[in-house]
C-alpha cells in the first residue's frame, strides 16, 4: 500500500502549470529523451528521466536506459522532490524506511540509488530530473551540480514547449484548457470557482433551485492495481462519455479528481428530478467497461443535494452531497441517495 502523497502548499498553481503542458501528454518528447540519454551516459547510471508530477500520476516526458512505465503519484520518488522543491539523493534505496519496500526496489529492476532535482515551469516545480541505478552509490558535489544543470536545461525546454503551445492557441482556447481535464475532456476543479459559483449565485438570486450530484466510482482502485493506470485512464475516459450521455447540455460535469466526478444541474424542479438523473447514471455504469478486450466492472455511488434547501454556497452544497454519498456507500454502493431536507 502506498504512502500518503505529500501535497505542496502551491499545489493549485503548480497543477495549472502542469496542465499547460498537455501537449506533452504521456509520450516522451525527442529533445527531453535526448537530454535523458546524455545524462545517463554522463552519470553512468542504469536510467535517467524527466518526470512530470500531475494530480494523480507520474508522467514521463523523456527517459533513457531501462524502459520504465508510468506510475501513480503515491508510488513515485519524484513526488518527494516536488514537495521539498530541492535536490534529493538516496544513496541506497534498500536502507530508506519508506522506499525499501517499493516494487521497483524489491523487484525488477531492483533500483538501489536515486537522485532527483526539480524541473520548473513558471518558477513552479512541475517534476524532477532524476537518475537511478541498480547499485548503491553517492554523488560528489560536482555531480550534484551537474544534475541541477541538466534540470535547468530540461526546464528551458519545457518553457519553450509551453511558449509554442501558447502561440498556437487562441486566447479563449487557452482559457478553456486551464479549466478542462485533459484525460476526460470534462471541466476540472478550477471550474468550481470560475463557472459553478457564478451559476449557483445567479440561481439563488433569481429564486431558482440548483442541484448537485457527487459521483464516486466503486472498485476503481482495483482496476489501477490489477490492470495498470493505462486501463484506469480508459475507464475514466469512457466514464466521462457515459456521464455526458445522461446529462443535459446545460448541466455542468466536472472531474473532481481521481475517480470522483460532480454534476451540477441548474434549476431542477425538485429532489425527485435529481433522483431521476441519478438513476440513469447508476444504470449507465452497471454496463461493463471494455478495456483491451476485457470486461471490467466499475459502478458508481451518488450523493445528491438541492440548493437552497441543502446549502446556498458551493461548500455547503457539496458537504450535503458528501453526507448523502456516505449514506449510499453504507447502504451497499451501486446506488444513490438524494437529501430531501
Amino acid at each position: 500500500m502506498g504512502q500518503a502523497v505529500r501535497i505542496p502548499t502551491n499545489e493549485r498553481q503548480r497543477l495549472l502549470a502542469v496542465r499547460s503542458l498537455n501537449s506533452i501528454g504521456s509520450a516522451p518528447t525527442p529533445e527531453l529523451a535526448t537530454l535523458a540519454e546524455l545524462a545517463k551516459g554522463i552519470f553512468d547510471v542504469s536510467y535517467a528521466a524527466i518526470n512530470i508530477i500531475d494530480e494523480d500520476w507520474q508522467r514521463i516526458a523523456g527517459q533513457a536506459g531501462l524502459r520504465i512505465g508510468e506510475c501513480s503519484r503515491e508510488m513515485s520518488i519524484c513526488t518527494r522532490v516536488v514537495f521539498a522543491d530541492e535536490l534529493l539523493i538516496v544513496p541506497d534505496l534498500a536502507e530508506d524506511r519508506e522506499l525499501k519496500t517499493r516494487p521497483y526496489v524489491v523487484g525488477s529492476p531492483h533500483f538501489r540509488f536515486y537522485a532527483g532535482t526539480p524541473v520548473y515551469l513558471e518558477n513552479l516545480p512541475v517534476g524532477s530530473f532524476c537518475i537511478l541505478d541498480v547499485r548503491p552509490r553517492h554523488l560528489s558535489d560536482g555531480q550534484a551540480q551537474n544534475l541541477r544543470r541538466f534540470a535547468a536545461v530540461a526546464s528551458a525546454l519545457l518553457s519553450l514547449q509551453k511558449a509554442n503551445l501558447v502561440m498556437g492557441l487562441a486566447h479563449n482556447q487557452l482559457q478553456n484548457a486551464a479549466i478542462t481535464d485533459p484525460l476526460t475532456g470534462l471541466f476540472n476543479r478550477s471550474a468550481l470557482s470560475s463557472i459553478v459559483d457564478g451559476a449557483l449565485h445567479n440561481a439563488i438570486a433569481a429564486g431558482q433551485t440548483f442541484g448537485a450530484l457527487y459521483l464516486d466510482m466503486d472498485g476503481f482502485k482495483a482496476i489501477n492495481d490489477e490492470l495498470g493506470h493505462h486501463a484506469g485512464d480508459e475507464v475514466l475516459y469512457e466514464a466521462a462519455n457515459r456521464i455526458r450521455s445522461v446529462i443535459r447540455a446545460g448541466d455542468i460535469a466536472i472531474r473532481m479528481g481521481g475517480d470522483e466526478f460532480a454534476v451540477f444541474i441548474p434549476n431542477p424542479p425538485n429532489a425527485p428530478a435529481l433522483a431521476a438523473v441519478s438513476q440513469r447514471l447508476v444504470a449507465a455504469f452497471r454496463e461493463p467497461f471494455q478495456v483491451d478486450g476485457k470486461a471490467v466492472l466499475a459502478r458508481i455511488s451518488i450523493g445528491g443535494a438541492l440548493a437552497p434547501l441543502n446549502g446556498q454556497r458551493r461548500a455547503e452544497l457539496l458537504n450535503s452531497c458528501d453526507k448523502a454519498l456516505c449514506s449510499a456507500k453504507r447502504d451497499g454502493r451501486d446506488r444513490f441517495v438524494i437529501l430531501d431536507a
